[in-house]
């Protein structure tokens, strides 16, 4: 198969975005007959239709819209190519893309990227928050560096992925103190008949154990509100709309920030915290300094509740 040709997905992303060949060729300047033979080839080399007609506009079939993705992907790393060319190889930043699942606390993705940015020179971080399912898509194509989760691999996903540990954390429970007040006695017993926020079926592992953990000690609280995202779940705690569990390590930063007080700490159960990152041949410089095993992130050698 011969290689793509960049003119041609040039044309055709054009089209794709004007909806017509008449509009693409007056944005580049060229004639319609060029425009419709550049994408005839490239429809010939891929093997398949790219657009079909609707009244005046041309529509990308789903071969189309395959292509266009790729092209998006293309064209923006062809610009990233030009602006890190003229800045010089010397200064130019690097990139991160991390992808974050949608469960794990936004204060511990933080603080774990946070010193890869002063120890790594220029770097531009992207991250993307989304469900890991997702993000180790998006991994296995290489359109990611690293995926941050509160969970290791799922069983049957069948990537080329390691999983590395990074830390983990006993479970702390939190509530306003209006809300505690009205649920008096010794943790866990006060959570009794009490409201609880917990992490929807999807988007943390974590609701499993919590529940399984609430059963063996004969407990029967009402639960209140099941979030996917960890920061919405406790902006609904700092409204005393429920009883919410974080982990310890982050206690100061959630009392401080939801207006909370700690119940209690589950200490049998621990949460604990993943970089994941794609078996490649050059692993990026900052991905292997965060996966290292000889050394733990500074935010699992302190205690949050300091």
């Amino acid at each position: 198969m011969r290689r793509l040709n960049y003119k041609h997905l040039q044309y055709f992303h054009t089209v794709a975005q004007c909806g017509s060949i008449q509009g693409a060729a007056e944005r580049l300047r060229v004639t319609p007959q060029t425009i419709s033979g550049q994408i005839k080839l490239l429809e010939d080399d891929i093997g398949d239709a790219l657009f079909v007609r609707e009244g005046r506009h041309l529509v990308l079939t789903e071969a189309g819209t395959l292509a266009r993705d790729y092209c998006d992907d293309i064209f923006r790393l062809g610009d990233e190519l030009q602006d890190n060319l003229k800045q010089g190889l010397a200064t130019r930043p690097q990139t991160l893309r991390v992808g974050i699942v949608d469960a794990l606390p936004k204060s511990i993705a933080h603080q774990l990227l946070a010193p890869l940015l002063s120890t790594h020179g220029p770097m531009r971080l992207i991250c993307r928050e989304e469900q890991m399912s997702t993000l180790l898509g998006e991994l296995a194509v290489h359109r990611l560096d690293l995926v941050l989760a509160d969970s290791p691999i799922p069983v049957g996903i069948n990537i080329r992925c390691v999983s590395q540990p990074l830390g983990a954390s006993a479970l702390g429970c939190f509530a306003t103190e209006s809300l505690m007040s009205q649920f008096p006695g010794p943790f866990p017993l006060c959570l009794q008949g009490a409201p609880l926020l917990i992490p929807t079926d999807t988007s943390s592992s974590l609701r499993t154990n919590l529940l399984n953990w609430v059963s063996r000690q004969g407990i029967e609280p009402t639960i209140a509100g099941e979030f996917d995202d960890s920061a919405l779940l406790k902006a609904f705690g700092s409204e005393g709309h429920g009883f919410f569990f974080a982990p310890e390590v982050i206690t100061q930063e959630v009392c401080q920030r939801y207006r909370v007080v700690q119940a209690g700490t589950i200490s049998e159960l621990e949460q604990t915290f993943y970089a994941i990152s794609a078996e490649r041949k050059v692993m990026h410089s900052a991905v292997r300094t965060l996966t290292d095993p000889r050394q733990t992130p500074e935010i699992f050698n302190k205690k949050g509740s300091q």
